[in-house]
């Protein structure tokens, strides 16, 4: 039963991840294209908010891309001392996991307080769009608490199943 709604929060946060990351490459590669070509085909005509769009649109893909991330047990680790010593790959895995929980618990939390902080500050928009900034702190806290909760799914499933090593499981 357990193993059955991990599962489904699991597919939940993929489909999440997936179509978010989709949706703002593709707002990004729409809004860069569209203003390149409105400035190579005209000399006037220029997407003064492009800049901004694409920016923002980084910012958060990166963020989901740590989600993925954590998924796919790809985050950056020094593997050379599992493969010498293999006793210790279990330990040095919940290692790893330990300190991405203390990284997402800490992006949560100071997340949190810059988004109050430019919640709290009216003149805090974008220059040219003029939304408010608050709004993209807050997929700080938003990703932290996603990746911390994806991180525990992936803990409970090294513990129950063993640590095996990111090419022997499918995506």
């Amino acid at each position: 039963m357990l193993k059955k709604i991990i599962q489904n929060i699991d597919r939940a946060f993929s489909i999440a991840e997936e179509w978010s990351l989709l949706l703002a490459v593709c707002i990004a590669l729409v809004v860069a294209m569209a203003n390149v070509l409105l400035r190579k085909l005209t000399n006037d005509v220029n997407l003064y908010w492009s800049d901004e769009v694409v920016r923002k649109t980084i910012y958060f893909s990166t963020y989901i891309g740590c989600l993925v991330a954590v998924r796919r047990r790809s985050l950056i680790r020094i593997d050379a001392l599992p493969q010498m010593v293999p006793e210790l790959k279990k330990y040095l895995n919940m290692f790893a996991h330990t300190a991405t929980l203390i990284f997402a618990g800490t992006l949560v939390y100071l997340g949190s307080k810059m988004m109050i902080m430019m919640y709290e500050d009216e003149y805090a928009r974008t220059s040219s769009l003029q939304i408010p900034e608050w709004i993209f702190y807050a997929v700080l806290p938003v990703m932290g608490a996603m990746m911390f909760f994806r991180t525990l799914l992936v803990m409970y499933e090294d513990l129950k199943e063993g640590a095996l090593p990111a090419e022997d499981r499918s995506p």
